[in-house]
């Protein structure tokens, strides 16, 4: 099982599916062919995970990140309580500083990789959801699936 976040960049760009009948010989190569993964994706892949989780990140920059992508404030605030999403905020902020699954790993505390997985843990795992199919479903497809684009977007751009 690889996370989301792994998934998400790895088959960024890439076909969605593609059919293997049970009637014929399973053919890995093929498969991979029709899907588009080559080495070159997945270099980009290691390349971008790499280069976020080397990225140390400030306080500040913590601070701006999380309240960009998670209540769309184009200027940070000192007081964020009255941003919308402020318990979304909340929560992201802590699972990033020592909350989440991997926080205190040196590849994700202090770095834009943390960034990253404090925002998907929060979507695939806490965020507020009729059901769990509903989460799941927000979290590949909807409102939860964009979250984590502009999430990985706004990472990559502290590194840009």
């Amino acid at each position: 099982m690889v996370c989301n976040n792994t998934l998400t960049i790895a088959v960024d760009g890439m076909a969605q599916g593609v059919k293997v009948p049970h009637s014929t010989e399973f053919r890995p190569q093929l498969v991979k062919q029709q899907l588009g993964i080559s080495v070159s994706q997945w270099d980009d892949f290691m390349y971008r995970m790499k280069t976020l989780a080397e990225r140390k990140v400030s306080q500040e920059e913590v601070k701006t990140y999380f309240q960009s992508v998670i209540c769309n404030a184009e200027e940070p605030l000192d007081d964020p309580s009255k941003l919308p999403n402020y318990r979304a905020l909340n929560r992201v902020q802590k699972l990033f500083h020592d909350e989440g699954r991997g926080a205190q790993l040196c590849t994700a505390q202090g770095t834009a990789w943390g960034l990253l997985n404090a925002i998907t843990e929060y979507v695939d795992h806490e965020k507020r959801a009729r059901s769990n199919d509903y989460r799941m479903d927000s979290a590949w497809f909807g409102q939860g699936a964009s979250l984590k684009d502009k999430a990985l977007e706004s990472a990559m751009a502290l590194v840009d």
